[in-house]
């Protein structure tokens, strides 16, 4: 389910990866509106595009996200990192009329920084590779201090996954430059620092399962106030926040726009939920997919949401609690398809693995995802799959299984959204409308909601989201429809096992 990129060869830093373009619209009339360039920062890729006022994606360029081995962990090299989103952001205003700059990001991204940003990459310690085991000293120490899942948002979970969780293993392993370390940011508030000098916290970043904040309080979780990290934490703005001008040094070196302001910024899946907020569809529930498959509804009471069962605590771009679940469903797809595992699927071939009764039961990645004790004990089950073909149909179903399982667990019986990565293949939707238990099920097929969602900060409490929001109905496959429910009932009860 990785995304088809064409090489294009903007200037880059000096030992960085080449660039690669993914989109440009062709015919879009730039020149009517002010321009945003979003830095969207996923784990495992970096995007920089440039969007109209509307939303409306232009050119987006995007990058392996670069890890160093370490020591003293395995960390981001955001050094060459930021010498291409520069180069790109040079490269971008050439072009179209850019004036505003924002940052969305995953939300397990955070950075302990010193005092001035103009010295190297700003960082006290290096930013932490979430997905590495912890030390077994941290991993023993952190469990007592996380409090409640009403503080945390989320259940612990693998790695280190949670800001707080980062913070104490640099406290714990490199005590003396934690002391002299200025602010930690999440990470769209990095970007923001980085450029302009100025720190702000922001809810949606911090409400990501940073284990930082308690949102449904609005106030500090435990660990803040138990390890005295309060200090680190700077003045909460609002997403949209402008926070000023690139520093004059950044424009002189790279000639970049000196009218070009930057914003706040906002987590990645709260940006994407803004757009449909902003565009007058609060009331449907969203499922974005990718690396992750996230669904979010603000209609889902708090009180029933199981924090063992994948689901979360996030905050809007206003603050307000929203229900969330996810399972990192891109990493089990990847898992089930194998290397080969990208192009459409017939409904031929789901039809026959289906009717062979060939399961993928969770959970193959080290996490639990909406089923307990599943970590690591993911596998085939039933006749053997022939070929790339079959493979590619069984990864499809399985991750159409994890929508519904997560869209069952925020008890959504209405109006769901769905959009991202996996709508590429048109039977991912089909099969998650066809597996629901009743509720209409939207598909949304432009796979840049993110950045829209996060260039739209730029013109907040206007009415200009509208225009970016073109939705389709997914139609159910009518043809086996008591095979499609007898099979996802069978794998439900197995899966729970």
């Amino acid at each position: 389910m990785t995304e088809p990129r064409r090489i294009s060869t903007p200037q880059t830093a000096k030992g960085f990866p080449v660039g690669r373009q993914v989109e440009r619209v062709s015919g879009a009339d730039s020149a009517r509106n002010q321009g945003v360039c979003v830095l969207d920062v996923g784990k495992t890729n970096v995007k920089l595009s440039a969007l109209t006022a509307h939303g409306e994606v232009l050119q987006t360029l995007a990058v392996e996200n670069p890890v160093r081995p370490g020591p003293p962990w395995r960390h981001h090299n955001l050094s060459l990192l930021g010498g291409w989103v520069l180069d790109g952001l040079r490269s971008l205003a050439r072009d179209f009329p850019i004036s505003t700059f924002v940052t969305t990001a995953h939300g397990s991204g955070g950075v302990l920084v010193g005092s001035d940003p103009a010295e190297g990459d700003g960082t006290a310690l290096p930013m932490i590779d979430y997905e590495q085991p912890l030390p077994a000293d941290v991993a023993e120490a952190y469990p007592p201090l996380a409090g409640s899942f009403h503080d945390r948002g989320s259940a612990i979970m693998h790695g280190a996954t949670h800001q707080a969780r980062q913070l104490l293993w640099m406290e714990m392993a490199e005590p003396a430059k934690f002391r002299e370390a200025r602010w930690f940011l999440n990470l769209p508030q990095y970007w923001a620092w980085w450029l302009t000098g100025h720190a702000v916290s922001e809810r949606t970043s911090l409400g990501a399962q940073s284990h930082l904040w308690n949102t449904p309080d609005d106030r500090p979780a435990p660990i803040v106030g138990l390890r005295g990290w309060g200090h680190l934490l700077p003045d909460i703005v609002p997403a949209w926040t402008n926070l000023g001008r690139l520093r004059r040094p950044l424009v002189d070196r790279f000639g970049l726009p000196e009218n070009l302001t930057v914003l706040a910024g906002i987590h990645d899946s709260s940006a994407n939920l803004y757009r449909y907020q902003a565009a007058g569809r609060a009331d449907a529930a969203i499922l974005s997919t990718g690396t992750w498959i996230v669904g979010m509804s603000g209609q889902t009471p708090l009180d029933d949401l199981n924090e063992h069962a994948g689901m979360t605590i996030n905050s809007d771009v206003y603050g307000r609690p929203i229900a969330g679940a996810l399972v990192m469903g891109g990493r089990e797809f990847a898992h089930v398809a194998g290397e080969d595992g990208h192009g459409p699927v017939d409904i031929e071939t789901v039809l026959n693995v289906m009717t062979r009764g060939t399961m993928a039961m969770p959970s193959f990645g080290d996490g639990d995802g909406f089923f307990p004790g599943s970590a690591g004990r993911g596998h085939v089950t039933g006749p053997a799959l022939t070929g790339t073909r079959e493979r590619r149909a069984l990864g499809l179903i399985y991750v159409a299984q994890l929508a519904v399982e997560c869209l069952d667990a925020l008890k959504v019986r209405d109006t769901v959204v769905l959009d991202g990565s996996y709508l590429r293949d048109p039977l991912f939707a089909r099969l998650v409308s066809t597996l629901r238990r009743g509720g209409e099920t939207l598909i949304n097929l432009d796979t840049y909601g993110v950045a829209t969602g996060a260039a739209l900060l730029a013109s907040h409490a206007t009415s200009l989201a509208a225009e970016s929001l073109h939705l389709q109905t997914a139609e159910p496959i009518t043809e086996s429809a008591e095979l499609f429910q007898a099979y996802h009932r069978r794998w439900r009860e197995d899966a729970r096992r």
